[in-house]
């Protein structure tokens, strides 16, 4: 069986339910918030394999008959909807979800994606020398608490961008002429800070062995929050090169990710830099702008893993 985990009214998640569903596929759903009131019972046996059950209001599941399994979580707080530390639906829930992750990484089932696999993302400037690894073109990156270091690097490279160094989501802006503000807050946390890299915005999913380009266009410094600065955005599919195609794929493979949003700049001269690798993607956004068959293909390829287990 396939078993999915994370919210329903998560569009990703509800996507691939819905693709599963037309496919009358043999799966199962673990509501997260519903999650206090599920229990995980899990043992190691002789070899390392798992056993044991998952029972609650999805049913009892015993592990040993899932296959493949397609992970959406959200915080625990968030997902049960209180932060009240000593609320005992949390702290059953933390428990629960605890469990699951440690599930998901030991499972013999395949996992998209892996929690170990997806800590990457949690760390930019890591996941930028794997990238760096699999021989695709980075931008020139600052990781600083010096302000001294990145007025230089601005003044090296003249336009430079600023975000976040953990995974924690947060706006790419562009570094203004006089922003001695930015430099100046740079002493209180790590900042990243990257060349600025002209051209277009190109999304890569990579499902199995399958690649879907989007093409974005917008006036914004970050295209997902482009309505906060009045911008527009354009989104077509387009055809990679095919040896960009593989080299997603064998990184995405390396990277221990059978699902994977990849974030490209294109150059008006035709470089490709790549900016960083989404290993849960939202890809609904861009699955509805393009008409591209992303959730077929996750549940297609959740088929082919439970079959490939049997």
């Amino acid at each position: 069986m396939i078993l999915l985990w994370g919210v329903p009214g998560d569009a990703p998640l509800d996507a691939v339910t819905a693709a599963l569903e037309a496919r009358d596929a043999d799966f199962g759903l673990l509501d997260q918030r519903r999650a206090a009131e599920t229990r995980v019972s899990l043992t190691v046996e002789m070899g390392g394999a798992l056993s044991g059950t998952i029972s609650g209001p999805c049913g009892d599941i015993d592990v040993r008959d899932v296959g493949s399994v397609y992970i959406r979580p959200l915080e625990t707080s968030k997902a049960i909807g209180t932060e009240n530390a000593d609320d005992p639906r949390l702290v059953r829930g933390v428990a629960t979800d605890g469990a699951l992750v440690a599930w998901a990484d030991l499972t013999q089932a395949a996992v998209i994606n892996r929690p170990a696999a997806m800590a990457a993302n949690n760390s930019k400037p890591y996941q930028l020398g794997l990238i760096r690894g699999y021989g695709l073109a980075v931008p020139d990156t600052l990781v600083t608490t010096d302000a001294e270091a990145a007025r230089s690097f601005r003044t090296r490279h003249g336009d430079v961008i600023y975000k976040s160094v953990s995974g924690v989501r947060s706006i790419v802006s562009r570094v203004g002429e006089i922003d001695e503000d930015t430099f100046r807050n740079v002493a209180n946390c790590p900042t990243q800070f990257q060349e600025y890299i002209g051209g277009s915005d190109i999304r890569v999913h990579v499902v199995g062995e399958a690649t879907f380009g989007s093409e974005i266009r917008s006036a914004a410094d970050d295209y997902r929050y482009a309505a906060r600065v009045n911008a527009g955005v354009e989104m077509a599919p387009i055809e990679l090169p095919e040896s960009l195609a593989s080299a997603c794929c064998a990184m995405a493979r390396g990277m221990g990710l059978y699902f994977a949003g990849i974030d490209f700049r294109r150059t008006p001269e035709g470089v490709w830099y790549c900016l960083e690798v989404n290993p849960s993607p939202g890809f609904t956004y861009y699955e509805s702008a393009t008409g591209q068959p992303i959730a077929d293909a996750v549940a297609d390829l959740l088929l082919d893993l439970t079959r490939s287990s049997n």
